[in-house]
């Protein structure tokens, strides 16, 4: 059955795993409609996996809607969750809310921002507006300069007193889930058992109520990326080359194509 905002919570309640993944595109949209796996995230972290940029700050609206549109064509059976994108969401509430009618309309069926502070009462009044909204703690990647690099939130007492903190004024801004990334598996323990709403962990360990990866690194296609939370499930990095390769071989050899796949 398809997940919705509300099933969510359900899964919490009857003790069941979450997973989620991120997708960008129809061709793999196709794909993950067809598996077990529970609802995708598309994920501003496109803009570095799919347009080669150096981090999640370049992407924008308009970007987000293009690969939005995308998956939810290729994945009408799953639950999809849009990253709203740097600073669309700190703007004016016109503003704010343009950009949020330009994800749901593109095909989210929730969205997702990052951190709590000056954004309670935007939560407040999208989920009060139609809009199931998913939280973000820890490692924010759009707060990359802020936070000096992609590293472990949380490791300090008063660090993890505040993201406890942020995560109860989440839920109670009327979040329906949050993302908790790369922060202590204790802490993401603590938060988890505290709320009333899903926790899907990335690098936040095994207590919380579910997990998101992104698909490119749980395939493999980034030898050089080895974050200690990943787990590869998949080397297309080494595959992918051998396929092309092949095919290379095969075009300048004369051997493809064959009589089966020419026309008489």
């Amino acid at each position: 059955m398809k997940l919705n905002s509300l099933t969510f919570l359900d899964k919490k309640k009857n003790n069941e795993k979450i997973s989620m993944v991120t997708c960008y595109d129809y061709s793999f949209a196709q794909i993950i409609n067809e598996t077990d796996i529970d609802c995708i995230l598309v994920g501003d972290s496109g803009s570095m996996l799919m347009h080669g940029l150096p981090n999640t700050v370049h992407a924008d609206t308009s970007m987000m809607a293009t690969h939005i549109a995308a998956v939810s064509r290729g994945a009408p059976k799953k639950f999809i969750i849009g990253d709203l994108p740097f600073l669309s969401y700190r703007k004016s509430l016109t503003t704010n809310m343009t950009n949020v009618e330009a994800l749901m309309k593109a095909g989210s069926e929730a969205l997702k921002l990052e951190g709590a502070v000056g954004n309670l009462k935007l939560i407040s009044h999208l989920v009060h507006s139609g809009v199931p909204i998913m939280g973000h703690l820890g490692l924010t990647p759009q707060s990359v300069h802020t936070l000096g690099g992609h590293k472990v939130q949380g490791r300090e007492k008063e660090a993890q007193t505040q993201i406890l903190e942020h995560a109860q004024r989440l839920e109670d801004a009327g979040c329906f889930s949050l993302v908790l990334e790369c922060v202590p598996s204790a802490l993401a323990k603590k938060i988890t058992e505290s709320l009333s709403i899903p926790v899907i962990g990335i690098g936040a360990g095994p207590d919380v109520d579910g997990q998101v990866l992104v698909l490119q690194d749980l395939l493999g296609f980034n030898d050089g990326f080895k974050p200690k939370f990943l787990k590869k499930y998949f080397n297309a990095n080494q595959v992918f080359k051998n396929v092309f390769n092949d095919y290379h071989k095969e075009v300048v050899t004369q051997t493809f194509p064959t009589p089966k796949e020419s026309y008489e």
